[in-house]
């Protein structure tokens, strides 16, 4: 469960810290907008550092599916725009890919 919460809050951290680069970049918001955005992707990366693995790659791997799910619900959320079917195709079969880097057997 600890996994779980460490890379939904860690997801929620690097979308909001580059959502703040892509603000500023494309949406012209102020250059202040990149201090909580970098303060936001430190906390991200520390909290994928805390996520109990033996290897960074497969945490990092797995952690891909949860950033692909969290990025679509910000698509949702945030920026107010339906995901389409396409979408949620592409979120299953990234969380099934996940989960099989997560919990498939490891030869020691």
């Amino acid at each position: 469960m600890k996994t779980y919460i460490l890379y939904a809050i860690a997801a929620l951290a690097e979308i909001a810290g580059c959502f703040a680069f892509w603000a500023w970049f494309r949406l012209e918001k102020p250059v202040w907008w990149l201090a909580p955005g970098v303060v936001s992707l430190i906390v991200f990366a520390w909290l994928l550092a805390l996520v109990p693995s033996e290897a960074a790659g497969r945490t990092y791997a797995a952690y891909g599916a949860i950033y692909i799910l969290a990025s679509i619900l910000w698509l949702w959320a945030i920026e107010a725009r339906v995901p389409d079917r396409w979408d949620v195709l592409g979120v299953t079969v990234c969380l099934v890919g996940g989960a099989i880097i997560l919990f498939g057997p490891r030869s020691v």
